[in-house]
């Protein structure tokens, strides 16, 4: 048809084919996207943050050692792992904490909800999204630290289902959740402080400040990746270290589950112990955050334009 784009083509296709589909998936189809175009972005951070957790320096000399040892490849090593987490674990957690939102503000009668209910919405749609994208996160864990392993003991995993494979076949199905229960909690710590922050920022910087568009975005987006890092890492450093453990000679692993690691970690370093890494987590954290929230917008105005 003469002046209709292609753009245009699609929605009607998306409004005739199955609206009511398209309803119910389409938060969880615009959070796994956004998700996965900001760790394209935001990956060669991830790889710093993890060398630092795993004691192999600053963020300039894992960098450097990266670049020299390595290649500018290595930057972007456990990508496929990063981007099948994101399609698992950001397409669970975004979808369900805005159709629990959007449940919540119907029995609000439509009214803003309270931050107390932010937060549980957040901390509810963090545990979903980690049961669903924990084998993901473990396999990008283990890719990522393979480098650091003696040449005997790495795993040489080729990518992220190279990895699930070699996982289950090596280990056992259960083995997928390995550190589920760790990576459950920090999920959960981490999108109450995301979730729960952005949509309150979101209606202060709207309805008592007054900014705009772009300033609310930018401005809330920033709040949520900050309150994101600050709640989750000591969770993450812990996860981390459940994840990436390896027996001795003997057979014994140095942990015996989050809560040990927790307190032998407490015990060996006190509570700042938690926060190793803390400004590189933050710049990890904090942008991945902020892009995640932008590339949702940006993808719901695309959506809105050709009216789906």
């Amino acid at each position: 048809m003469a002046g209709v784009t292609k753009e245009e083509s699609w929605g009607e296709y998306l409004r005739s084919s199955g609206s009511a589909t398209w309803k119910v998936s389409k938060p969880f189809v615009n959070g796994g996207a956004s998700g996965m175009l900001a760790t394209c972005v935001i990956q060669p951070i991830d790889m710093i943050k993890v060398r630092i957790q795993l004691g192999q320096g600053s963020a300039g000399q894992v960098a450097r050692t990266m670049i020299k040892e390595e290649g500018f490849g290595a930057f972007y090593k456990g990508l496929s792992a990063g981007l099948l987490r994101q399609a698992t674990y950001t397409t669970a957690r975004l979808g369900s904490f805005r159709v629990l939102t959007n449940k919540a503000i119907e029995a609000n009668d439509g009214k803003p909800l309270p931050i107390v209910q932010k937060a549980l919405c957040g901390l509810t749609a963090g545990a979903i999204g980690a049961c669903f994208g924990s084998p993901a996160d473990l396999a990008l864990i283990r890719m990522q630290a393979d480098a650091t392993l003696p040449a005997a003991q790495r795993r040489n995993y080729q990518n992220a289902f190279h990895a699930l494979f070699r996982i289950v076949k090596d280990e056992g199905v259960l083995a997928l959740w390995k550190g589920a229960g760790p990576t459950v909690v920090r999920a959960m710590a981490l999108n109450m402080g995301m979730l729960a922050s952005y949509d309150q920022t979101v209606e202060y910087f709207k309805d008592n400040l007054g900014l705009g568009e772009y300033s609310t975005l930018m401005g809330a987006s920033a709040v949520s990746g900050f309150f994101a890092s600050a709640c989750s890492l000591p969770f993450d450093y812990v996860k981390t270290q459940i994840q990436k453990m390896q027996p001795d000679a003997s057979g014994k692993y140095p942990y015996t589950g989050s809560l040990d690691c927790a307190l032998k970690t407490f015990k060996a370093g006190g509570p700042f112990k938690f926060y190793t890494g803390f400004p590189v987590y933050c710049v990890r954290i904090a942008p991945h955050v902020m892009m995640t929230w932008i590339f949702l917008n940006q993808i719901q105005k695309l959506e809105k334009r050709i009216g789906i």
